[in-house]
């Protein structure tokens, strides 16, 4: 049998990515995945149980035992809801330092593509379309350029009400693209197929646009 098509949105931190990837899995009804949600739950999960952010082994094993659930835009561990834990910049940061880590990521690997099921799957990350999903029917790469996106994150977190500066957050996202793009396992890099999405003076609605555009042609193309 054929496998269910998969729509691949991958790109740094804050380049909106993770709002494009939802707005085109509900426009098509499709199953979603946001793949960065999973290292922040071993990140969570280690930062309960005191294990360090590189200690591998021990990290590796948290991965493989996680007691995860996902309920529509809920996400829970061990049956206790974490959604908003683990968007907050501690979590995030600290998934950013394990998921360099290859046997984290190996431990990962078999769950995410777990998600991929009828009658399809959009998932977003950071090697979606080079390592998770290498067959996907339509990779995308959604970009911006570090000021925006930093602006961008300044934004979210200020609503939530936390306390941080814009110049810190700068500072923070140049050090993720740079440990991403440089690390040894699935480094954080465009698929030499995938579509560039540069959302830095784009709207939401546009770059979902763009990419629904897309998306319906290709999977017209498969279904015909």
């Amino acid at each position: 049998m054929t496998a269910p098509p998969v729509i691949a949105i991958d790109g740094p931190a804050a380049s909106g990515k993770g709002t494009v990837a939802q707005g085109v899995a509900a426009a098509l009804r499709l199953h979603y995945l946001d793949s960065g949600s999973l290292y922040r739950l071993v990140a969570l999960k280690a930062s309960r149980e005191g294990v360090a952010a590189n200690d591998e082994a021990r990290l590796a094993a948290l991965a493989k035992s996680l007691e995860i659930a996902f309920d529509k835009r809920r996400i829970r561990l061990q049956g206790l809801d974490v959604t908003e834990e683990l968007r907050g910049e501690p979590v995030s940061a600290a998934a950013s330092r394990i998921a360099v880590l290859p046997s984290v990521r190996s431990a990962l690997l078999s769950r995410q593509r777990s998600f991929r099921r009828p009658p399809g799957l959009v998932a977003d990350g950071r090697d979606m379309g080079t390592v998770v999903f290498p067959d996907a029917v339509l990779k995308i790469y959604v970009t911006a350029s570090a000021e925006v996106r930093a602006e961008r994150r300044y934004k979210q977190l200020i609503e939530k009400g936390n306390s941080v500066t814009l110049e810190g957050l700068l500072l923070d996202i140049r050090e993720r693209d740079a440990r991403d793009s440089a690390r040894a396992a699935a480094p954080l890099k465009a698929a030499a197929d995938a579509l560039i999405l540069d959302t830095t003076d784009m709207t939401i609605d546009q770059s979902i646009a763009f990419v629904l555009e897309r998306a319906k042609a290709v999977l017209k193309s498969i279904r015909a």
